[in-house]
């Protein structure tokens, strides 16, 4: 089957946050314009149909006509465990997974299970927000290990920055994003290795987000940590569905503990947790039955991000951008035309009317960049960028 990733599907009046949620996303800060010609890519939430698979999944369900309290049967296991051998040659055990309703409810869970107030957590900015949010919101301490950023916009880590940060008595945990939001990176073995040993060394627990694992480019590879580490009993990892598949609605975050002392500890504080039917027949459905959609929809993807810097190459040259390595962000920098941050903002979102995220939400090192998600039918993407150029092209 050949998906058609160029269909418009309308969205509004689907109580989506994106389409429909005008005044939550202005009440938020992040327009002051937002009407029916708004064109938003905020945030990691696709405008592309679903597998059939999926559906077919779903149908079923809802043919059943009872909505009852759910268990995890045994496929719902096992189609995580096939998953991540075949993709990711990653052996789970059935044991160590750990359903959550969502990846930041875990972090929250994490943070308030493994430390306590006033503890360091090491983190990389530019970051996902929430990994501030979870981290300040519980009463803990920002350790910023700052990603540092090459000419060319290619991002690694400051590792003797991060191992004095690790060495900090406080320091109690690391919140690692890989691959990385916004930045694209996609860390290597080596890198992997040296942070799993750095943090072993000086007991410092690893939260590993890595729910952009399957959005990677065509020529990389992603390589779980626990799967790089020499061990894993100081290493919590978080996977999802949510964003390969595009079902953020349906909640299904999991988390893997191969420790069973933290795996006691964690399912302590969080609680008992049930997902709805739809969830556990969306996973069993996309695990088993994805991979040529997801297959067709990277390809998609990569196109997408080939036209995006080839249109800015000849439209808006002094934006730098590279094709990241995985995710499907795109991480932008305007630095070069000379304007203040709030002057980009205001041709981008009021005049263009086009919503994307200003980099400063993910720590100062992004006050000159603009975050886009790239998820939408190409005829979308294309029209968002050439309503922003037509704001710039004077200078």
């Amino acid at each position: 089957m050949k998906y058609n990733f160029d269909e418009i599907v309308n969205r509004r009046g689907t109580y989506s946050i994106k389409w429909d949620g005008g005044e939550l996303i202005k009440e938020f800060g992040l327009t002051e314009r937002y009407d029916e010609e708004t064109i938003p890519l905020f945030t990691a939430d696709m405008d592309l149909p679903v597998p059939q698979a999926l559906i077919n999944a779903l149908h079923k369900t809802v043919d059943h006509k009872i909505f009852g309290y759910s268990i995890f049967p045994n496929e719902y296991y096992e189609a995580i465990q096939r998953w991540f051998k075949k993709r990711h040659d990653w052996e789970i055990k059935k044991e160590e997974i750990i359903y959550s309703p969502g990846t930041v409810h875990a972090l929250n869970i994490a943070v308030r299970a493994f430390t306590n107030p006033g503890d360091g957590i090491i983190i990389q900015r530019p970051v996902y927000p929430p990994f501030t949010s979870v981290t300040e919101g519980n009463g803990r301490k920002i350790r910023n290990n700052a990603l540092k950023c090459d000419n060319d916009g290619y991002y690694s880590i400051d590792f003797d920055d991060f191992e004095a940060k690790a060495k900090e008595e406080k320091t109690k945990m690391f919140i690692l994003c890989n691959p990385h939001n916004p930045t694209g990176r996609i860390f290597n073995v080596n890198e992997l290795k040296k942070i799993s040993d750095i943090c072993a060394k000086n007991g410092v627990l690893i939260v590993a987000d890595e729910i952009h694992g399957d959005l990677i480019r065509r020529d990389q590879t992603f390589t779980p940590i626990a799967k790089a580490a020499d061990n894993t009993d100081h290493i919590i990892t978080l996977t999802a569905i949510n964003k390969t598949f595009n079902v953020a609605g349906l909640h299904c975050t999991n988390t893997i503990i191969p420790n069973s002392g933290l795996r006691e500890i964690f399912g302590k504080e969080m609680g008992f947790q049930l997902a709805s039917p739809f969830t556990i027949s969306a996973l069993i459905a996309v695990y088993n039955e994805g991979e040529d959609w997801l297959e067709q929809l990277k390809e998609y993807i990569d196109g997408t991000m080939e036209w995006v810097v080839n249109f800015l190459a000849e439209r808006m040259t002094k934006v730098k951008v590279r094709i990241p390595e995985g995710t499907y962000i795109m991480w932008m920098d305007f630095s070069e035309y000379g304007l203040t941050p709030e002057e980009v903002h205001d041709r981008i979102y009021n005049k263009a009317n086009v919503l994307l995220e200003d980099g400063v939400m993910f720590g100062e090192e992004g006050v000159h960049y603009q975050r886009i998600c790239i998820p939408s039918p190409r005829p979308i993407i294309k029209e968002a960028f050439d309503r922003i150029a037509r704001e710039f092209e004077q200078e």
